[in-house]
């Protein structure tokens, strides 16, 4: 499912097989657990794992971001952290992963997402990992730095 997904949203109440999001490149997804080699090649997009991964998660991913809830705390053992880092959600994650959650569970009716977000405060958000490819984080760093240069450039400029 979404291979070579563009653009668009997807929900799915239940668990996905294998190589679920494999390049993916644009599209939002909500799944409550997929198999091995999910968010393979991965590009772009974002994709939310509210359960289980299998193995080899993330290999080869260059960009987008998936969030996965790491109820386990086994997740790091299941991803291919060759080209990504693993860490906390900051505060823009918890409310981008929150309202794809919501979203989720107004379409699908999901039981699963209902009970992350009715034990959110009670620490399910910390059991999030987002998953971030490197390469990915040093292109939106860049981005931000030339967005901000341009703007104290744009306030010395003479009006």
């Amino acid at each position: 499912m979404l291979y070579g997904a563009t653009a668009g949203r997807a929900f799915f109440r239940g668990l996905a097989g294998e190589r679920f999001a494999v390049r993916n490149s644009g599209a939002k997804a909500v799944v409550e657990g997929v198999g091995d080699h999910g968010c393979e090649y991965m590009t772009g997009g974002r994709v939310v794992v509210l359960g289980r991964t299998g193995r080899n998660f993330a290999a080869g991913m260059s960009g987008g971001v998936a969030y996965v809830y790491d109820k386990d705390r086994g997740f790091g053992n299941r991803c291919n952290t060759e080209l990504v880092d693993l860490e906390p959600l900051t505060e823009a994650d918890e409310q981008e992963v929150k309202d794809l959650i919501s979203e989720h569970v107004a379409r699908t009716g999901s039981l699963v997402g209902r009970n992350v977000l009715a034990s959110w405060e009670r620490g399910a958000r910390d059991r999030f990992v987002k998953v971030m490819p490197r390469d990915y984080r040093r292109v939106l760093e860049e981005r931000a730095a030339a967005a901000a240069a341009e703007g104290e450039l744009s306030e010395a400029a003479p009006a």
